[in-house]
C-alpha cells in the first residue's frame, strides 16, 4: 500500500442485512427484481449528469463510490475529480475504480491526481505492460458507468466522466453525443451500491467475481436467508408470468441489472427480450453498436410483425466504422419484417435506451452486441413508470426528428458488397468471442 491509501475494507462487512428485502436476492435472481418507491430522473448528457452528481458528491457525509470505463482529464470530468477529493479531504470515505483500456491514456495524469487528495483508486485490468495483453480475461472490460453516494443516491447510465464534446478517437465535436443517465433514490440504491463495491472490491483485491460472492454471501442465518431468497425467487416468477405493461404499478418500480459472468451473464439481454415480447403499442430502441443475436432480432422481427412499432435508431456519424458496418448489414433483414430504422446525424450517438409502449423503459451501459451482452460488465436501470416513459419519449422523438429515415432503396442498393460486409462481420464476431472464451452460438 502507498502512503495516504485506506485499510481495505472486509468484503464480508460491506452489506448489512436488509429488513425488507434478503440483500443479495436481486443478483442471484437473473431476471430484474423490480422495487417500488423509487425516484428516477432521467438526465440528458454531461451536461446534466455531472452537475447533479457533483452536487450528490459535496453533500456526502459518509462514502462515495464510482466506477467507469473512462475517465478523462478535460475539464468537465475535472470538476467531477475535484468535487471527490474535496469530499476525501473532508473525511468522506471515497474509492473510484477506473477500467484500465478505456482510460489508458488518461491514467497517468488522473490517478496519481485522485491518490495525492487520499481517494482510494483501483484500475480494472490495468494495461502498464506488454504482458498485461496476455493476461486471460483482457478482453472482458469494466463498462459500467455507476456512482453511489451514502447509499441514498446513486447515478448509472451510458456517460463516462468526459466532456460530450470529446471524443478520444475525433477530437473536439461542435455538438454534444448524445447519451443518458438516471438519477436514482430508494431501495433501488441498494443493489447499484452493492454492485460498484464489488466491482472496486474485486479489482483492488484481485479476486475472481464468484470466489468474492461466496464471500459476500457469508451468513450467520443460513437457513433464514434461504427461505427470504426462496419467497423473493417465487414473488418475482410470479411477477413475472402474470404483470402486464399497461398495469399499474406503485411508483416507482424499478430494477438494477447488471451483466456479469457468474449468475447475471444474460440478465441485461433477457431483460430487453422479454419486454420485447410483451410489447403491444411501441417500440423505440437507440443503441450505438448494434449486433444482436439470432434471439434478440427474431423478437423485434415478430413485434414489427404483430403490429407493434418498432423504431431503432443507429448511428449516423460513426466513431468507429467497424461498429457501424455491423449493424447496417442488418439493415435489410429488419426492415424486410416491417421495422423502422434511422441514423442519428448532428453529432455522435452513445445512449443506449429502449421505450416499450407508456410504460417500461431501461438506461444504461449495455450496447445490443456481443461485446455488452457476452463480455463487458454492465448495468442498467430498467423502469416501469408512465412519467418516467414519458419523459424518455419526448427524448426520443426529439432525436428522431433529427435523424434520417432509411430507405429500402438504399438498403438494397448494398448488394452483394453488402453481403460481402455481412459475411466478415460474422466472421470476425466469432473469432473475437472465441479468442475472449465465449462459446457456444450468439
Amino acid at each position: 500500500m502507498k502512503p495516504g491509501d485506506p485499510v481495505p475494507v472486509d468484503p464480508v462487512s460491506m452489506f448489512e442485512p436488509d429488513q425488507d428485502h434478503e440483500p443479495m436476492s436481486w443478483y442471484l435472481i437473473p431476471r430484474p427484481v423490480f422495487r417500488g418507491g423509487n425516484e428516477i430522473e432521467l438526465l440528458r448528457g454531461g451536461d446534466a449528469l455531472f452537475p447533479a452528481m457533483i452536487s450528490a458528491i459535496r453533500n456526502a457525509r459518509h462514502e462515495v463510490w464510482l466506477a467507469t470505463y473512462i475517465f478523462h482529464d478535460d475539464a468537465a470530468a475535472m470538476a467531477v475529480a475535484v468535487a471527490l477529493e474535496r469530499a476525501a479531504r473532508r473525511g468522506v470515505r471515497v474509492r473510484v475504480v477506473i477500467d484500465g483500456f478505456g482510460a489508458h491514456d488518461d491514467l497517468a495524469v488522473v490517478e496519481p491526481r485522485l491518490r495525492a487528495a487520499g481517494i482510494a483508486v483501483t484500475v480494472f485490468r490495468p494495461l502498464k505492460r506488454w504482458s498485461h495483453w496476455l493476461q486471460p480475461g483482457q478482453l472482458r472490460r469494466l463498462h459500467m458507468k455507476l456512482c453511489v453516494v451514502d447509499g441514498e443516491v446513486g447515478f448509472v447510465g451510458g456517460i463516462n466522466v468526459i466532456d460530450d464534446h470529446i471524443d478520444l478517437n475525433h477530437g473536439h465535436t461542435e455538438l454534444p453525443r448524445l447519451d443518458f443517465a438516471v438519477r436514482a433514490v430508494g431501495p433501488v440504491v441498494r443493489p447499484m451500491e452493492q454492485a460498484v463495491r464489488a466491482m472496486w472490491s474485486r479489482s483492488w483485491f484481485g479476486r475472481d467475481w464468484q470466489q468474492e460472492m461466496r464471500l459476500l454471501m457469508h451468513t450467520e442465518r443460513p437457513v433464514q436467508r434461504l427461505r427470504g431468497l426462496l419467497r423473493q425467487m417465487r414473488l418475482t416468477r410470479r411477477g413475472h408470468r402474470v404483470a402486464r405493461l399497461d398495469e399499474a404499478q406503485p411508483p416507482v418500480q424499478a430494477a438494477f441489472v447488471v451483466r456479469d459472468n457468474l449468475r447475471q451473464r444474460r440478465t441485461i439481454e433477457r431483460a430487453y427480450i422479454d419486454a420485447i415480447r410483451s410489447a403491444r403499442q411501441r417500440i423505440w430502441l437507440i443503441c450505438p453498436y448494434f449486433y444482436p443475436g439470432q434471439e434478440f432480432r427474431r423478437a423485434l422481427c415478430k413485434a414489427a410483425q404483430r403490429g407493434v412499432q418498432v423504431r431503432l435508431l443507429m448511428q449516423g456519424k460513426p466513431d468507429y466504422r467497424i461498429a457501424a458496418m455491423a449493424a447496417r448489414v442488418l439493415y435489410e433483414e429488419l426492415m424486410r419484417h416491417g421495422i423502422e430504422i434511422y441514423e442519428y446525424l448532428p453529432a455522435f450517438l452513445h445512449a443506449k435506451v429502449m421505450l416499450v409502449d407508456d410504460h417500461w423503459a431501461t438506461v444504461g451501459s449495455s450496447n445490443i452486441d456481443p461485446i455488452s451482452l457476452l463480455l463487458n460488465l454492465e448495468a442498467n436501470m430498467v423502469v416501469r413508470d408512465v412519467t418516467f416513459a414519458q419523459d424518455l419519449a419526448v427524448e426520443i422523438a426529439r432525436a428522431l426528428a433529427q435523424s434520417e429515415a432509411i430507405t429500402a432503396q438504399r438498403v438494397r442498393s448494398q448488394g452483394w458488397a453488402g453481403l460481402l460486409q455481412r459475411v466478415l462481420i460474422e466472421w470476425a464476431a466469432y473469432v473475437y468471442l472465441r479468442v475472449a472464451g465465449v462459446t457456444g452460438r450468439y
